[in-house]
């Protein structure tokens, strides 16, 4: 049975199971968000994984002792059986977040429904400061007065909340804003997302290394005072620059802030190191495992193979977890064990996922960089995850 991680505890092996394991129970969706990495469309697909075979699945996670799981789509309340999932998860002791879409199904009432079949966190997305950034990157009229809702929702019925934000040219005018806007909201979580361009999220959207070292810089300032934790996807280089600060700090004699009081909600916070299939895996609707739903390579699916066997033993995730095989500065990084760059984005500009982050400002000690080669005119990948 699986059992409430402790941050505290050693280290989990990632060689041995994931940290994350996010399941996309449908990819149908009434949204057409810009940065959508599913592409997704309003109806469900007619091979989606079964109720019983999602079932299972939760066996598998709860078998593998998963700290963190995640129902994501899609929508997943597209899905009719989505409460009885979430009580069978509960049945076997796994935690179950979600991340529901901002539309009219999102109501009061399937909020407290989704309390009271087990779950532990809801996720929603604020991707703008106001309602007029925040729908058209979500396309959707109402969808920012939908997501405040929710999460008042939350707060009412006792169930802990989180906001993804993904970070885009299309916002980072407004990350001031935004900042300011999570530190007026009851959250337990701003989990921030940097764009792969992947589905339908476009390169020229995708911010350049400097911009991200100043979002970097804004999340370390407001981590000192925050009443909720901060977390990034697909910034692994993150990691690195909070030591390179916290170093730089104690240097001229600054002692850390004491943190803010949190919420807590026993929902584990990742260890370092965690990425692409090292301590992260995707399962999508139709049971094809990835390692990470911004990288659209399978190493195998659910309805042939087991979770566990996929996640060991393919060949593909055995190379995204072996560092000496990074390759540009990424190879020769003094942080790569910590950080070790997203293999998504890599993949999404080169078409190799062992290549170095595009997007870091980093240059490692003694490490000579060569031009640039990046794939001009490449066709973007259409990620079959969302």
């Amino acid at each position: 049975m699986n059992q409430p991680f402790n941050p505290g505890n050693a280290a989990i092996d990632f060689n041995q199971r994931p940290f994350l394991a996010i399941w996309e129970v449908t990819q149908a969706c009434d949204l057409a968000c810009v940065h959508c990495r599913a592409s997704a469309q309003p109806e469900r697909h007619p091979s989606e994984l079964t109720t019983e075979e999602g079932k299972d699945l939760i066996d598998q996670i709860a078998a593998l002792n998963v700290p963190v799981f995640v129902l994501t789509g899609g929508d997943p309340i597209k899905r009719p059986d989505l409460f009885e999932l979430i009580a069978h998860a509960g049945r076997v002791g796994v935690r179950v977040s979600l991340t529901p879409s901002a539309t009219p199904l999102l109501t009061r009432d399937v909020v407290f429904r989704l309390k009271e079949a087990g779950l532990a966190r809801l996720a929603v997305s604020l991707d703008g400061a106001n309602a007029v950034t925040h729908d058209a990157f979500r396309g959707m009229s109402g969808s920012f007065a939908r997501t405040l809702n929710a999460i008042r929702w939350a707060n009412e019925a006792g169930l802990p909340c989180q906001i993804n934000t993904t970070f885009s040219r299309r916002n980072i005018d407004e990350i001031n804003d935004l900042v300011a806007l999570m530190r007026t909201l009851n959250i337990t979580l701003w989990s921030v997302f940097f764009l792969v361009p992947t589905g339908r999220g476009q390169l020229n959207d995708l911010l350049n290394a400097d911009e991200f070292e100043q979002i970097f810089a804004k999340l370390h300032q407001l981590s000192k005072t925050a009443g909720f934790d901060i977390k990034t996807t697909e910034a692994q280089h993150y990691r690195r620059y909070l030591l390179q600060r916290r170093a730089a700090e104690r240097k001229s004699g600054i002692a850390p802030a004491a943190p803010a009081g949190r919420p807590a909600d026993m929902i584990g916070r990742a260890p370092r190191g965690l990425n692409d299939g090292k301590g992260f895996v995707f399962i999508s609707h139709t049971g094809e495992v990835f390692p990470s739903g911004f990288l659209p390579l399978t190493a195998g699916n659910i309805r042939r193979q087991s979770l566990a066997a996929i996640y060991r033993d393919s060949p593909l995730f055995r190379s995204l977890r072996d560092t000496a095989q990074l390759g540009g500065k990424c190879g020769h990084c003094e942080f790569k064990e910590i950080c070790g760059g997203s293999r998504s984005r890599a993949y999404a500009l080169t078409g190799d996922p062992m290549a170095e982050e595009p997007c870091c400002s980093y240059i490692p000690s003694g490490y000579i960089m060569p031009p640039p080669t990046v794939r001009k005119g490449a066709r973007l990948h259409v990620l079959q995850g969302a």
